[in-house]
């Protein structure tokens, strides 16, 4: 399998992970996104033994889209303080199986239960819970969906999926989270920016979703 990739220098690699692939290795024992792009540097580059490739930050595994990953560990120090101070920017198309506002801010405090991989909104205090926020606004509706462009305020599990459910809005294809009216989860990465570890540049990557159902009921950019 060929991986799709945007940009690659000495410092980062910038790639599409395609949906219902994990990120990285897990109990699946699939084949991961981060194993295939470091097979693909090791032929690449006829690297002799192990390659480095740093994971930064995640993708659920049904979602797919844009990915950063580093090829020194000083580029993955300096990404992985982006995404703490939240100067990485991530932003998501989601297709939901209900209506939406045409626009807003969802804030909302989630609790994870680690044994079902599953997430929830809890009140405030709850113990271990952590606040999350996202805003979006809707780019379009056809046939009881709506086409959701969202910017990412928090990182959480399950994220996106669990506050569109709350809203009443779960996502097209998210059996997890209440949303089964589509043969996939329909949550794409269509765009990542962030600083150069090393030039200091801004840098924007879009890759807009797949043409197909519930997708193809959109007229989406190319970006």
């Amino acid at each position: 399998m060929t991986p799709d990739i945007l940009y690659e220098d000495n410092h980062i690699l910038v790639a599409v992970k395609p949906q219902n692939m994990p990120s990285q290795a897990d109990s699946s024992r699939d084949l991961d996104f981060l194993t295939l792009l470091k097979a693909y540097i090791k032929e690449k580059y006829q690297k002799p033994g192990a390659v480095y490739l740093g994971l930064v930050h995640r993708l659920d595994r049904p979602a797919g889209g844009v990915m950063v990953f580093a090829r020194t560990s000083k580029a993955a120090a300096r990404l992985s303080a982006q995404v703490q101070d939240r100067s990485l920017s991530k932003r998501y198309y989601a297709v939901t199986a209900g209506s939406l506002p045409d626009s807003g801010v969802l804030a909302d405090e989630l609790l994870k239960d680690g044994r079902t991989n599953i997430s929830c909104v809890v009140p405030a205090g709850t113990p271990g819970a952590k606040h999350a926020e996202l805003s979006y606004r809707v780019a379009g509706r056809c046939g009881g969906f709506s086409l959701a462009d969202i910017s990412l305020k928090t990182g959480r599990p399950h994220q996106i999926r669990v506050q569109l459910a709350h809203a009443g809005a779960p996502l097209a294809g998210d059996v997890k989270y209440g949303g089964a009216q589509s043969p996939r989860l329909c949550l794409w990465a269509y765009g990542l920016s962030f600083l150069h570890p090393t030039k200091k540049e801004r840098l924007t990557f879009t890759c807009p979703p797949p043409q197909c159902f519930p997708w193809s009921l959109f007229e989406i950019p190319a970006e």
